[in-house]
């Protein structure tokens, strides 16, 4: 075995500690905190440092990755032990053995391979399979029924979000990834309390096969994926197929949009950059609020507001987004568009910029959206509601485009510019859902 593949072993077999936290219970911190010390104070040369040295490791006479990921399991054990309302102990596990399994799922890929898909596949499948086994190693040795498919969720989301972590950090920041995906679970385990069996396998497949086609048709990177699979997944666990139906909507028919006459628009200046592949940071612009909202309708029973105002939410920000990206896509292959500001003749691709063609294409986009939700989502009255998205899509549009002749280009950023105009849609389409 080669020496990476070695280390990864060395620390997945580190990382089944955590699967002790039930009996050790407040003591759960002390063997991770042990293995620090060691790390630190007693392994300086020889088998076992050359097993778990990272290449910076040599130079400081110290095993600081090891240091540092121990560390970091024993802090959040203290989160599983502590407070008077910890962390479930299969929460705490399944962070540690996710992060430690999935990248010796990844090194043992890469022992064969080069293809980066592969390489995260390998990672996202033996971490959620660790992580998987470790909330039911740990349910059991506490005495209480397993929920397999409670457990596959987690699993599923600890996964995904420690391998896009980790696709944009480093493998010395595996402490920070362990701490994220761990507060993360805990705040899902709270949230997804009754999880049917076949809703849990459909939004594994689908969320999975939709991904993977998204990369292969090159309208998302491999981080961009892995935050579309992750709020695809959440959206269908947390909210429902309705809500789902209108997220992929966007995402699969603003993804094409974006590939739509790609050459005429690079030749014209008014691609999206990367090839038309779309990364992290474009899709939580376009999406944070619809998460945010998926998130606050699944803990509606802890707050004062109703379901009917989060789905609005959801749908108003959603069209929004639908209605930006084709208006953009669209209008940006025809001459003579107009600044939203003045009106007057601009260059195609000129922030501001607004079109008959790019309108056109955004209202449909947006009015898709608003149908989908009333049809399949809780917006109260279906005629109301869907008029209020579509409202909500189009005007969210048209707050792009102000913001974008007025303010995008200095320090706000099209990122930016987007997450408020989503933000916007969503405002409005409450505003009109809730008073009309």
């Amino acid at each position: 075995m080669k020496l990476r593949l070695r280390r990864a072993g060395g620390f997945a077999i580190v990382s089944t500690l955590a699967l002790a936290a039930p009996a050790l219970g407040r003591a759960a911190a002390i063997p991770f905190a042990a293995v620090a010390a060691a790390a630190v104070f007693g392994i300086r040369e020889g088998r076992l440092f050359e097993l778990f040295a990272r290449p910076g490791d040599h130079e400081e006479g110290q095993l600081g990755g090891l240091a540092g990921f121990a560390l970091a399991a024993a802090g959040l054990a203290l989160f599983a032990t502590i407070p008077s309302v910890p962390m479930p102990p299969e929460v705490f596990a399944a962070a540690v053995l996710v992060v430690a399994f999935g990248n010796l799922g990844q090194q043992f890929v890469r022992e064969s391979t080069s293809d980066e898909i592969l390489r995260v596949a390998g990672f996202l499948g033996a971490g959620f399979l660790a992580a998987t086994a470790a909330q039911v190693a740990v349910t059991v040795q506490a005495g209480k029924p397993v929920d397999l498919p409670l457990a596959a969720f987690l699993a599923a989301v600890a996964a995904l979000i420690a391998g896009l972590l980790r696709s944009v950090l480093y493998e010395r920041d595996d402490p920070l990834v362990i701490l994220s995906v761990g507060f993360v679970l805990w705040l899902f385990a709270s949230l997804a309390t009754d999880i049917a069996a076949p809703t849990m396998a459909f939004a594994l497949g689908v969320t999975a096969g939709l991904g993977y086609i998204s990369y292969a048709l090159e309208t998302a990177s491999v981080p961009g994926m892995l935050t579309g699979v992750l709020l695809g997944l959440l959206t269908v666990v947390l909210g429902g197929f309705g809500w789902f139906a209108a997220l992929i909507a966007f995402f699969s028919i603003g993804g094409l949009a974006s590939k739509y006459r790609y050459e005429e628009k690079a030749a014209r200046g008014v691609a999206q950059e990367d090839g038309g592949a779309r990364g992290t940071g474009n899709v939580l612009a376009n999406s944070a609020v619809a998460l945010v909202a998926v998130v606050g309708a699944a803990a509606v029973e802890q707050l004062p507001v109703s379901t009917e105002i989060f789905a609005l939410v959801f749908a108003g920000a959603v069209a929004t987004a639908m209605s930006d990206t084709l208006s953009s896509e669209v209008g940006g292959l025809f001459d003579s568009p107009r600044l939203v500001t003045t009106l007057r003749p601009v260059a195609p691709g000129t922030d501001g910029a607004v079109s008959p063609q790019g309108t056109l294409a955004g209202t449909a986009g947006a009015l898709l959206v608003a149908g989908i939700a009333a049809v399949g989502m809780p917006l109260g009255d279906p005629t109301v509601g869907g008029l209020a998205v579509a409202a909500g899509g189009v005007l969210g549009t048209v707050v792009d485009s102000l913001l974008g002749a007025t303010m995008e280009g200095g320090r706000v950023g099209n990122q930016t510019v987007n997450l408020l105009a989503t933000l916007s849609g969503a405002l409005v389409a409450v505003t009109i859902g809730t008073v009309v």
